[in-house]
């Protein structure tokens, strides 16, 4: 009879075990965007214009780090300022099936190509730092774009040109005498900085004289090249080199200190991105300054809106833009940003 007791025990005991105990992690994790039935990983394409741009390496780590904590499988590549081979990379994404894709365009005037493509594959599409037409983008609902105001970016760089004590007319003459060391002039960003920087001066009142614009490709060796060269035609008429990007201002820096002369004394220098190199040299007042174009948050953004799309999210004519402020960097606030 004991022995039949005990057996009873532990047969009960045993049940209560196992109708206590928690099931096995099955490994599906979240059913967000993510996961995917069955513990599958959602894949993610992303594709960068050239992968030597200063800016857009710090834009694209900051992509494939958050993408692959949220647990994406990303594939990232690099389209060597190709758009032919970018196109290619893009047409191979979509044949591989990825959920989503991520994609700096090498050329703004190929928006209608890749839109299409997307839209004929159902991917949902972010676009980052170049950006399309309302009615290029507005083809295709599954679509958005995330960047910055390129016009903010301009204004702010203008902005730091006056806030100097002689508001950049450093010889007295009543004017402002300029060179613009442009991007790409392709690209809308460039554009608009190129005009806004100047806009902003001339809403303040002040002349302004552009003695030289040139092509730098957002390139350091192109922005030192074009400025020693202008430097040494035009000399001490240069009261002010404004730069697209902070790679062709630090290459304009060279050249200025190569030609004797002193940033904030005799010339100022003016770039966008706030790279940590820029920064430093604004610090150490190398640079009258930049401003701040947020990869991290772009980056944040660009995450957010992907998983909205996947989500379900559509986006409506006029509603595909989302943009993240610029900052602007002064000697006060320089190391602020330093990383």
């Amino acid at each position: 009879m004991k022995r039949f007791l005990a057996m009873m025990l532990a047969g009960t005991m045993c049940l209560s075990m196992a109708a206590c105990a928690k099931p096995a992690d099955s490994g599906t994790g979240d059913s967000g965007a993510a996961g995917g039935e069955g513990g599958e990983k959602k894949t993610v394409g992303v594709c960068i214009y050239k992968f030597d741009d200063a800016f857009m390496t710090t834009y694209r780590n900051a992509l494939q780090s958050m993408l692959e904590e949220k647990g994406y499988e990303v594939s990232v590549v690099d389209g060597n300022n190709d758009q032919a081979k970018q196109t290619e990379q893009i047409n191979t994404f979509i044949t591989q099936g990825v959920d989503a894709l991520i994609i700096n365009p090498v050329m703004t005037s190929a928006a209608d190509t890749i839109i299409s493509a997307v839209k004929d594959a159902d991917i949902p599409t972010v676009l980052i730092n170049r950006e399309p037409t309302a009615e290029q983008m507005a083809a295709y609902d599954k679509l958005v774009y995330v960047g910055c105001d390129a016009a903010q970016s301009g204004t702010f760089q203008g902005e730091l040109i006056l806030d100097t004590e002689n508001k950049g007319d450093i010889n007295g003459d009543g004017k402002v005498s300029y060179i613009m060391i442009q991007g790409d002039p392709e690209n809308i960003d460039a554009k608009l900085r190129t005009e806004y920087s100047v806009k902003a001066l001339t809403d303040a009142g002040m002349e302004v004289e552009q003695l030289d614009l040139q092509r730098g490709d957002w390139d350091r060796n192109k922005g030192q090249e074009i400025a020693q060269n202008d430097l040494a035609k035009f000399g001490n008429q240069i009261e002010v080199v404004f730069c697209n990007n902070d790679d062709m201002a630090i290459g304009a820096l060279q050249a200025i200190q190569a030609a004797n002369r002193t940033v904030n004394k005799d010339i100022y220098l003016v770039g966008v991105d706030a790279l940590d190199a820029a920064l430093n040299e604004v610090v150490a007042g190398n640079m009258t300054g930049t401003v701040l174009n947020d990869a991290q948050g772009q980056a944040t953004q660009a995450v957010a809106s992907m998983e909205e799309l996947l989500g379900g999210k559509t986006f409506a004519e006029g509603e595909q833009s989302v943009y993240v402020d610029y900052v602007k960097v002064t000697p006060e606030n320089a190391k602020d940003y330093i990383k």
